[in-house]
């Protein structure tokens, strides 16, 4: 059984940032949460607000879920990542994911194919300018450093970084849903930030995570919401998950609907994606089964959530990343924890 631990998750920003996301930060801090995640889509960043937060606290863990590597050269995510962990004393906690082809080829103007290749060239990228070992090089055809395209003036010098790292192995996590990119997780990576996970069962991952490293961490995304409602609280979590599964990805490629289908609810998925396409969200939300998505969340009275939190204690999840901008229910959730 896992010594579980809490983090708050704070996500992207929508029209704005949440006013009192520092104060929540705080208060995880104050409540004994082990970390604090921001994350970027296509607006604000996720490195800017824990810099915000990291200056106002002293212990709590900082971490990125996620960075998208199409945003950054790797060399200019390990900048930020060093940085940030200097600043915070050794707070700092990376996790990087290659997004999708709608966000990366779209805002990003990047091309997507290979995200594996990708992602391997730059985590390695990232752990030579912390290691500080020598100039950072890298042979392969993503990243070649120093530039050697045909439309280049062929006088690039392999760097080492000017400043010295605070910690040479600064912690990176991998956002991933595919078998092979998890897999790839367990060999490159510290850790491993899934976006869906079902504690009941985990065989999905069974295969994956075959070469998990006894200290490998699994950092899970989960709604907790402690009401009498369980009905309209387990509605809620519906409209979110299909937002992934019908709308955050093309009709031909969609990483959220593809492990729904792994996960065994294919009619389901095609169903939802359909609807939604169609612009009726709140049909495609009540497709999903309440006992799918009751298993992926912690809703429900005190004692409720309590008993089902066993399950998580059971799993390969180490920590548990909430979500909420309320003081009240964030002291209940430690309460229950």
């Amino acid at each position: 059984m896992s010594d579980l631990k809490l983090g708050l998750a704070q996500g992207y920003w929508s029209a704005g940032p949440n006013p009192n996301f520092v104060e929540m930060a705080q208060e995880a801090e104050n409540l004994g949460f082990d970390s604090v995640w921001s994350a970027e889509a296509w607006g604000n960043d996720a490195f800017t607000p824990l810099c915000w937060i990291g200056a106002q606290t002293k212990k709590i863990k900082l971490g990125t879920a996620v960075v998208q590597l199409s945003g950054r050269t790797p060399t200019s995510c390990a900048m930020h990542a060093l940085s940030l962990d200097y600043l915070s004393n050794g707070r700092f906690q990376l996790g990087l994911g290659v997004s999708g082809p709608q966000v990366v080829e779209g805002w990003y103007g990047r091309p997507f194919p290979k995200p594996l290749a990708r992602t391997r060239e730059y985590i390695d990228i990232i752990r030579q300018v912390f290691a500080r070992q020598g100039p950072v090089t890298n042979d392969g055809p993503h990243y070649p450093l120093p530039y050697n395209g045909e439309d280049g003036m062929g006088l690039g010098k392999p760097l080492k970084s000017i400043v010295h790292p605070l910690r040479d192995r600064i912690p990176i996590f991998m956002g991933a849903e595919g078998p092979k990119n998890i897999a790839l997780a367990t060999e490159i990576a510290d850790g491993w930030l899934p976006l869906f996970y079902n504690p009941y069962d985990e065989s999905v991952y069974d295969q994956s995570l075959t070469n998990m490293k006894p200290d490998f961490e699994i950092a899970q995304m989960v709604t907790v919401n402690v009401t009498d409602d369980i009905e309209n609280a387990l509605l809620a979590v519906k409209y979110y998950m299909s937002f992934y599964i019908g709308g955050m990805g093309a009709k031909s490629t969609n990483f959220h609907k593809d492990l729904f289908i792994r996960l065994g609810y294919e009619e389901e998925a095609e169903k939802i994606q359909q609807l939604f396409m169609e612009g009726k969200r709140d049909e495609a939300a009540r497709v999903l089964p309440d006992e799918l998505v009751d298993a992926m969340s912690l809703v429900g009275p005190k004692d409720r959530i309590k008993d089902r939190l066993q399950a998580w204690r059971d799993s390969k999840v180490t920590t548990l990343l909430v979500a909420t901008t309320d003081k009240d229910m964030l002291r209940t959730i430690a309460e229950i924890f």
